[in-house]
């Protein structure tokens, strides 16, 4: 006979071999894409960007958070054969926002790049690639 017990948090389900034996009739619910209790990471299923997703550091709501938003965002959903070669200008007036704000926003330093959450180290990345494939289209 299968039975419960709770122990703190947790609770244990004991069952015996005729209970695994049946099968199960337990139906599987599709996840909702716009449940806004739902933990997601970076990519909702849809494609979209999730502006909540703890990985962004809060850098989408900061006070260069637009900025950042409208850069990602180009970047995220760039088509140009080298990816993000066409936001160059959202990734430099997201660059001019920081800058702004020193303390939030630290310059590079060998040091602070290893201290960077990785969608920062990307952001920056994209931002100095597609700067360069500008300048070299430019000259």
């Amino acid at each position: 006979m299968a039975y419960c017990r709770q122990e703190g948090k947790d609770r244990i389900i004991f069952v015996t071999k005729e209970d695994h034996e049946t099968p199960s009739n337990a139906e599987l619910v599709a996840d909702d894409p716009n449940d806004p209790y739902e933990e997601h990471g970076l990519i909702l299923p849809n494609g979209d960007i999730n502006w909540n997703c703890p990985c962004l550091g809060g850098m989408a709501s900061g006070p260069c958070g637009e900025q950042f938003k409208s850069a990602f965002s180009c970047f995220h959903y760039s088509k140009e054969d080298i990816k993000g070669s066409d936001c160059v200008d959202q990734f430099r007036a997201m660059q001019e926002c920081m800058q702004k704000y020193p303390d939030l926003y630290p310059q590079d330093d060998e040091e602070e790049e290893e201290e960077k959450k990785p969608a920062e180290r990307d952001a920056d990345a994209s931002a100095s690639e597609a700067t360069a494939t500008k300048e070299k289209g430019s000259s």
